[in-house]
């Protein structure tokens, strides 16, 4: 399931940084963020229904993470609503990746601490962006899309596949 969310989040994430380049209007962009969270949001709860032990609760809660964050975009988006609640949300996902990424590198898997460290890296400009003003520029997009292919796309991909 990790390849199929990994897939569709690079999907949205190309979509957001383009829509950030401002070729997209941001009600368009909601539709794939909606279409992504509610995936995202499925896949989480079938690992919650399959969860056995306490162990199988952690994966269930990162996938989650990326469901409201995508659910929460869209409904912001579609509705033009002001962003600042989603970006104190982004901060709060910062936050977390930090963990997030210390297990991961101490998992069977170590490249996916690197992707908890980047992804963290990139709710945290979303934070300062949408919170404290911080004007990255074109950075933010072009982070966002680069993001978005190198660490969901092509892994999701590549997972699916059976290349990882």
């Amino acid at each position: 399931m990790l390849g199929i969310i990994l897939l569709f989040v690079g999907g949205v994430l190309l979509i957001n940084g383009v829509g950030g380049l401002g070729l997209i209007d941001s009600r368009a962009s909601a539709v794939l963020n909606f279409m992504t969270g509610c995936l995202a949001l499925l896949i989480g709860v079938v690992m919650l229904v399959r969860a056995a032990a306490p162990p199988d609760y952690f994966p269930v809660a990162c996938v989650m993470l990326f469901a409201f964050n995508y659910l929460y975009v869209a409904i912001c988006m579609w509705l033009a609503l002001d962003m600042r609640g989603f970006g104190w949300f982004c901060l709060f996902i910062a936050i977390t990746t930090v963990p997030c990424a210390l297990l991961a590198f101490d998992s069977p898997d170590p490249r996916f601490g690197v992707f908890w460290l980047v992804w963290g890296s990139l709710w945290l400009m979303y934070f300062l962006a949408l919170v404290r003003g911080f004007d990255f520029g074109r950075l933010l997009p072009f982070a966002t899309i680069a993001i978005g292919v190198l660490t969901c796309w092509i892994p999701g991909f590549l997972i699916l596949v059976q290349r990882w």
